[in-house]
């Protein structure tokens, strides 16, 4: 009877260790919403799809919080970084760790805005490009929805409305060069 009882604690003991290594599931809509309203001291669709597009390369470059470096460079008519303060939240770079960089110059009038993001660790990287035609998509909800609506909305809309994703890295090696 006592070996059976210490299988059984080591076998609690194991299953404790192996659901403690297992990440704790993502935010919640109204977690995020909250997240980006403290931080950005409001919640709209540039944040919302900050959020999208952090979680994305997340997702695409195998990375966790705090693994990607990131540079954002605005659209000439994009009103401020905002989907800058939504990466930063779902990604955890930030400026002072000198993992999060707007820069200072706009780019051409075609784009919303720019994002160039590396993995750290394993060297991956990608580049979001949101067309300038996503900002009257975006600026509609702005206008027309609430909080949550306009979260479900980016969430849900399909990715090539709202960004396109460049993965040739010998692009991507030219357009960092020239951030």
């Amino acid at each position: 009877m006592p070996n059976k009882l210490t299988q059984l604690g080591c076998l609690l003991i194991c299953l404790y260790f192996l659901l403690a290594s297992v990440p704790a599931k993502a935010e919640t809509p109204e977690e995020w919403i909250a997240l980006g309203r403290r931080v950005h001291g409001g919640f709209g669709s540039y944040i919302a799809l900050g959020i999208r597009i952090g979680l994305d390369a997340m997702q695409r470059l195998d990375a966790k919080p705090r693994d990607l470096d990131i540079t954002y460079l605005d659209g000439a008519n994009a009103p401020c970084p905002c989907v800058a303060d939504g990466i930063m939240i779902a990604t955890v770079a930030t400026p002072g760790q000198n993992s999060l960089r707007i820069l200072p110059s706009k780019s051409d009038f075609s784009n919303f805005g720019i994002v160039l993001i590396n993995n750290k660790k394993n060297r991956k990287s990608l580049r979001y490009v949101i067309p300038a035609t996503a900002s009257s998509l975006l600026n509609k909800w702005n206008q027309e929805l609430n909080e949550r609506q306009r979260y479900d909305a980016v969430m849900n809309t399909s990715s090539e409305s709202l960004f396109n994703v460049d993965i040739n890295n010998k692009i991507i090696e030219k357009v960092s060069k020239s951030f």
